[in-house]
């Protein structure tokens, strides 16, 4: 099973400079890229975008002060140069040709690249609104959710949705698919019903726009096995974030792969389409927020439309306020305002619900209902930023958002259930000589993999990644004591053929 991936930053820095520089032919890919790096990172891009000249290390070091603002840009460059977008040699800053002349284009609107999307020159005859793509993207990804926390809220996934749930190990088909590494549960028929895993907990309590990309990042993962092009496919996903809500855009301009793709990502509730085949295509909010570092905030399917409507009329934080319905009291009780079946299961996944009306549901949290949740493999951190993201607009008046006393509680719930943690190791004793142990002991040490020694009895523990180089150690010197004996008993038998000579 692959590592399952949450952050685009981390995935992209895993790729050759060859990717890269494929990536950056398209000035959107360079444009998304940008969007996704912190304040600091862009702030070195624009003041070195015109700079035709390779930038000295020590004329760079004078654009920040003091020791801080240096390891701030200490840490900005490394994040640049993993990227590729800065390269360091003699002590010069160069920025990647190709970035530099399509990162121009796409700040002046130059060249003749359709990366941002080719949109329609022809009304369509069956033109939907943005409430209909807010409340289908809501549909779809409810869809998916719901079905992780088994709940019967619309229709199950299809299949391509059950392989990645599988593949990405958010759910698995149960013991008998697990023990034969069966990933592929959607075309088994005796896999049984799914079991949500650990991380399949934490999935659902990230943000919607994580959760998306954890999503991409798992079918970049899968992109290789379905012949697809790894380039074509993340040009795409960064096309994706850079069109118009409520636009609709040529589907005639993609390539094979990023038709096929296409199709895949109707599934998920990014893009719409009317039919297979559909000359066009409509980006939901789901992809025109992927590369905006904006949160995602999606109602529920039957209040999409009207939350759509309202947001034109709000501000930033009026239409986030909004979107908070939990009100948590200094003794630990719970309101949630909330009608939606998938926010009342995740917060039943650590909150004791105790009663629910028509618009909201109470509950109090409890020691037995963190550890229950601790136990599935959901952190204190994860609750904690869970309550903050939807907190109640009442809440979010007080400073801190959340009643302290609960925080801290939580936190030591989970220190308690922590005070004892199993860690893979390796028992090593009867050492013969004393000498062998302390030998053996400082070569562990030395490694950083001594977990527990006892000289006395010639023990010690050590981490199940060093037990190979340990025995590797211990059997050079089981080598050497015997060519030691060996040359002993040789020398030994020369001593006495030479006394009985004499």
């Amino acid at each position: 099973m692959s590592k399952f991936q949450t952050s685009i930053h981390e995935y992209l820095e895993t790729l050759p400079l060859q990717t890269f520089n494929r990536l950056y032919q398209k000035p959107a890919t360079c444009l998304a890229i940008f969007r996704l790096l912190p304040p600091l990172g862009k702030q070195i891009i624009m003041s070195s975008l015109y700079v035709d000249a390779p930038i000295p290390l020590d004329d760079m070091k004078q654009w920040f002060k003091g020791s801080a603002g240096l390891a701030k840009h200490e840490e900005a460059m490394q994040r640049l140069k993993a990227l590729k977008i800065f390269a360091e040699d003699r002590g010069n800053y160069t920025m990647n040709a190709t970035f530099v002349d399509q990162f121009r284009n796409a700040l002046t609107g130059g060249g003749n690249s359709q990366s941002f999307g080719l949109a329609t020159s022809t009304p369509d005859k069956h033109h939907v609104d943005i409430a209909f793509l807010d409340d289908y993207a809501t549909k779809q990804w409810e869809a998916i959710l719901h079905f992780m926390v088994g709940t019967t809220e619309g229709r199950p996934p299809c299949k391509g949705v059950l392989n990645l749930l599988g593949r990405s190990g958010l759910m698995t088909g149960g013991p008998d698919a697990a023990s034969q590494g069966d990933t592929d549960f959607a075309g088994r028929l005796d896999f049984g019903v799914p079991k949500i895993t650990h991380k399949g907990f934490q999935f659902l309590l990230q943000d919607i726009n994580t959760q998306v990309w954890a999503f991409l990042l798992q079918y970049l993962n899968m992109a290789e096995s379905l012949n697809m092009d790894l380039v074509e496919v993340l040009t795409f996903f960064f096309q994706l974030g850079s069109l118009e809500l409520g636009n609709d855009y040529s589907s005639e301009t993609l390539t094979p792969t990023q038709t096929h793709l296409l199709e895949d990502l109707k599934a998920y509730g990014i893009v719409y389409q009317r039919k297979r085949g559909s000359r066009r295509f409509y980006p939901t909010r789901l992809a025109t927020t992927l590369t905006s570092g904006t949160p995602v905030m999606l109602g529920s399917h039957a209040n999409a439309a009207k939350h759509a409507a309202a947001a034109s009329r709000k501000t930033e934080e009026e239409e986030e306020d909004d979107h908070g319905f939990i009100i948590l009291e200094t003794n630990y009780r719970m309101y949630a305002y909330t009608d939606s079946p998938l926010q009342i299961a995740v917060l039943n996944l650590f909150i004791h619900l105790r009663d629910r009306f028509p618009n909201m549901v109470t509950g109090v949290i409890t020691r037995d209902s963190i550890r229950r949740a601790l136990s599935k493999g959901i952190t204190a951190d994860q609750i904690i930023t869970y309550l903050t993201t939807h907190a109640h607009a009442q809440m979010r008046k007080h400073t801190p958002i959340l009643p302290l006393t609960v925080v801290d509680q939580i936190r030591l719930w989970e220190i308690e259930k922590n005070r004892l943690r199993p860690t893979p190791s390796w028992l090593y004793s009867q050492f013969g000589r004393q000498q062998d142990f302390d030998s053996t002991l400082q070569y562990a040490s030395e490694l950083g993999i001594v977990l527990w020694s006892n000289p006395k009895k010639k023990q010690m523990c050590i981490k199940s990644e060093g037990h190979q180089a340990v025995g590797n150690y211990i059997r050079k010197l089981i080598s050497r004591h015997k060519e030691q004996a060996q040359q002993q008993q040789q020398q030994q038998q020369r001593q006495h053929v030479t006394s009985a000579v004499s």
